[in-house]
């Protein structure tokens, strides 16, 4: 036998079917809460993972408010991404020197362009990498496309970021601004030893109690 549904009496389809339709956007666009970050934030540990844009920095923006809000705890951030927007990265970077609890940054999988940057947002002594992470610094890429004034004004820029970058990397790491400035030119790939030795990070760490 079969139950059937009885609505109320104060029922409105059309009322309902927007709300229905809400409810969807909501789950389709990410905005419902996520039981898994809600628990890794418990731990006060985010994972900054994929592509850097927008959306990404954003969220990570909002889990270090968040965080901040919570307690002063050291929060935790797991790296593995394949770097991505420029503007995005540094945002993410000027939101973990911003909060007042202190942040380490741990290195795995691959950490390369703007996620390189992020990485070197925590003081050297809490910047870490997992065994088998890799990472890559090199100068700002760009896909620009138009007239030539307005390529023109894209490539100061672009220059104006890289020298920041490399200005950056010098101060953070140690490494005399001109040598920076070789290694940048081209793709510059270093394994966890690497790094420990060019001082993006200060160790190698394989257990949660090395932290």
């Amino acid at each position: 036998m079969q139950t059937r549904y009885s609505p109320p009496k104060d029922y409105d389809k059309k009322r309902y079917a927007e709300e229905g339709e809400e409810e969807a956007e909501k789950k389709s666009s990410g905005s419902e809460p996520d039981p898994l970050v809600n628990k890794m934030l418990k731990t006060r540990t985010i994972l900054l993972s994929g592509e850097i844009k927008k959306d990404l920095a954003e969220r990570t923006i909002r889990q270090l408010l968040l965080l901040e809000d919570m307690g002063e705890e050291p929060i935790r951030i797991f790296i593995d991404s394949p770097g991505g927007d420029a503007d995005a990265g540094f945002a993410i970077f000027d939101m973990i020197r911003f909060v007042k609890p202190p942040v380490w940054t741990v290195g795995m999988g691959l950490v390369a362009s703007a996620a390189a940057i992020i990485q070197l947002a925590s003081p050297r002594n809490q910047r870490v990498g997992l065994p088998n992470s890799h990472y890559l610094i090199h100068q700002p890429l760009s896909g620009i496309r138009g007239v030539a004034t307005d390529i023109e004004i894209h490539a100061r820029e672009l220059d104006k970021l890289r020298e920041k970058i490399n200005l950056l990397i010098a101060a953070e790491t140690g490494v005399a601004f001109s040598q920076v400035e070789q290694d940048t030119d081209r793709d510059y790939w270093m394994n966890a030893e690497e790094a420990v030795r060019y001082g993006l990070i200060s160790r190698v760490i394989s257990r949660r109690t090395d932290l």
